[in-house]
């Protein structure tokens, strides 16, 4: 079996997932967009992506909003997959290889691309919440008007990034809704 790809249709591009060196994504996009952009491609790669998400967390008592990447140690790239594109993506510095059968590279197919695509656009707008919250697990609040008092999740909303805890107002159970960088655990 040969290293070398598949050959595709003239002028057909289609995304394909690079694994990379570990913590390695960003400097590997970064070198085959210099590579884009120098006219060594020609115009066989036209986009390199690292899938990101916006999350929230608290360090320090302040809410810090960072960015994590979906699939840690992989990067897509739109590209005509051909002997030329193949090694000029294969031999970038940090580059480990191609995921696909073998040793032959396996495009993604519409459907994957597009769903990572919105994903990423959905999770931009909408930060996720670093830390993961359990329904019957203690917690304090740390801001807003309940600081200070300590409560059980009764409930966990993980899209919306909100917990009903149930908090000891005056000696009565009280559910309140919260935020998540709201609490930490106990």
């Amino acid at each position: 079996m040969s290293d070398q790809p598949v050959q595709q249709q003239a002028g057909q591009k289609r995304w394909y997932i690079i694994h990379t060196q570990t913590g390695q994504e960003m400097k590997v996009k970064a070198a085959l967009e210099g590579k884009i952009q120098q006219g060594l491609a020609g115009d066989k790669i036209s986009s390199v992506l690292v899938p990101t998400e916006r999350v929230t967390e608290v360090r320090g008592g302040k809410k810090r909003i960072s960015e994590r990447k979906f699939f840690p140690g992989y990067l897509l790239v739109e590209m005509e997959m051909t002997d030329e594109s193949w090694h000029l993506v294969r031999t970038t510095q940090g580059v480990t290889g191609f995921i696909g059968a073998g040793r032959r590279p396996v495009s993604l197919s519409e459907d994957e691309v597009a769903e990572i695509l919105r994903q990423t656009e959905e999770r931009k707008d909408k930060p996720t919440p670093r830390v993961t919250f359990q329904k019957g697990e203690g917690v304090r609040v740390i801001e807003g008007p309940f600081t200070n008092f300590s409560g059980v999740i009764e409930e966990v909303n993980t899209a919306r990034g909100k917990l009903k805890v149930l908090v000891s107002i005056f000696g009565r159970q009280t559910p309140v809704e919260l935020e998540f960088w709201q609490v930490e655990r106990l």
